[in-house]
């Protein structure tokens, strides 16, 4: 079974050149990607001017289940790492991997249950984790740590997983220790070579943005660039659509809440 997916830094649902809010043109594009599971960071959890978090607005009709981080906290509110899903979210859990008290950053680490289209009541456990690590490489490197360890104590080594997000990973050290220490792999680095350049959006330079899995296969991998995207956020998504293997078949004898919120 094919599993579409997408990461994408919303800048907090303003448009990179000036504070001008972008949100309902970010939720269209988002609609026009066939997105079964969406990672995002820099969403603000609280109601905005659309009368709904950020969160419920994008997630609207189309992403039933959804999970929410909350990692930066100030007077005005809040802002962290989602998944939208339109499969059923098991279980959710935010981590705490801040290294300083200036950049709060964490790991919303959810479970989710892709059903079997031949058999309803079987499917796969699919593991999705979204993170935003932080500016400083020392920070990062930390931070992968922390990641390398939760994996390895809450996922069985048999088990699908996606880590997608935003690592700020500019000088690219990430990817072979987590390849090393977790045997995974980069979707966009797999099938092009390099990972994808998505920062900034308008004139992409940096490639900080990944969708990195394992116990699936990579089908492809894209940007989504051009308009609307380069007007949008300060970051471009990053599209993949992986192939989920028979490993990691269970079934489901009750039916999840359809949202979860940590």
């Amino acid at each position: 079974m094919k599993v579409s997916v997408v990461t994408y830094n919303i800048h907090k649902g303003f448009q990179h050149t000036r504070r001008v809010r972008v949100l309902h043109w970010i939720r269209d594009a988002l609609r026009e990607v066939p997105a079964d599971i969406v990672f995002l960071q820099e969403v603000l959890g609280f109601e905005t001017a659309e009368k709904a978090s950020q969160l419920e607005f994008l997630a609207d009709s189309i992403w039933h289940h959804h999970a929410y981080g909350r990692n930066a906290v100030s007077s005005l509110g809040h802002h962290g790492n989602a998944i939208l899903s339109k499969y059923p979210i098991l279980f959710s859990e935010n981590t705490d991997i801040s290294t300083n008290s200036v950049e709060r950053r964490g790991i919303l680490h959810a479970e989710i249950h892709v059903p079997n289209t031949e058999v309803p009541e079987a499917g796969q456990r699919l593991h999705a984790l979204s993170i935003h690590l932080g500016l400083l490489e020392a920070d990062r490197r930390s931070q992968v740590r922390r990641v390398c360890h939760r994996i390895h104590r809450m996922i069985h080594r048999h088990d699908p997983v996606i880590i997608a997000g935003d690592f700020n990973d500019w000088r690219e050290r990430a990817s072979p220790i987590l390849e090393k220490r977790l045997g995974i792999t980069e979707a966009y680095q797999s099938l092009n070579g390099r990972h994808a350049r998505t920062f900034p959006s308008w004139m992409p330079a940096l490639r900080l943005d990944r969708i990195y899995f394992r116990g699936m296969k990579a089908i492809e991998s894209r940007t989504l660039a051009g308009a609307p995207w380069t007007r949008l956020s300060d970051h471009l998504a990053l599209h993949a659509v992986l192939e989920l293997g028979a490993a990691a078949r269970i079934t489901c004898s009750s039916n999840p809440s359809s949202s979860s919120t940590v």
